[in-house]
């Protein structure tokens, strides 16, 4: 329990429904699969794929974005190493409240930080937490990079951006890695929904 838990006399209420009840009335078990990797990678892509193939075999989802998230929960947040942390630690809890509610929960941000991808790890049980890093080299990164972010990073115009001048920490050892540089972004979704399988979070279709 924190400090401002212990000020505020806080205590956290258990529901009249579990998660189990939840997901036994979606059909499957409720997980994050958290994509990691370098901007223009192929995360956000390979994630809304792979909900298109769960939504239709009428699995309930959702897709957490980085830019979306940074719209409106993370708004006050910039790009400092503190700021990127407290980014993820927010996610992190969103996304329990998610799995909790028996949904499958896929998300896309770069959390550059191998501590902070830890911490979030760490609010889940092993069969509900899915990382998979998108490897993907960053020149070709660089090529896909519409926006041009990149090239502004590298004239110094964008501070603190990852991969040019803030660093990016690759796990150590994720449940899955995906080289969006190889693969066409839809086999690579469909590399998401063969572990969720594995995994028992869905039923196999076979």
């Amino acid at each position: 329990m924190n400090q401002t838990n212990k000020n505020n006399n806080l205590k956290w209420f258990d529901s009249y429904v579990s998660r189990e009840d939840r997901e036994k009335l979606h059909g499957h078990k409720g997980a994050v699969v958290w994509f990691t990797g370098l901007s223009a990678s192929g995360k956000s892509t390979i994630a809304h794929l792979a909900e298109k193939e769960l939504h239709k075999r009428g699995c309930s989802t959702y897709v957490l974005d980085g830019d979306n998230i940074r719209h409106g929960l993370c708004s006050d947040l910039g790009f400092s190493p503190e700021d990127r942390a407290e980014n993820i630690r927010r996610i992190g809890e969103v996304v329990k409240l998610f799995v909790d509610a028996g949904i499958i929960v896929l998300t896309a941000f770069i959390s550059p930080y191998q501590k902070d991808r830890e911490r979030v790890k760490r609010l889940f049980s092993k069969d509900q937490f899915i990382e998979v890093y998108v490897n993907c080299p960053l020149q070709v990164c660089e090529t896909r990079d519409k926006k041009g972010f990149y090239k502004k990073a590298k004239e110094g115009l964008i501070k603190e951006y990852t991969g040019v001048s803030s660093p990016y920490e690759p796990p150590k050892n994720p449940d899955i890695v995906i080289h969006s540089y190889k693969q066409s972004p839809l086999d690579c979704a469909r590399q998401i929904i063969s572990i969720l399988e594995k995994r028992g979070i869905i039923k196999s279709i076979l």
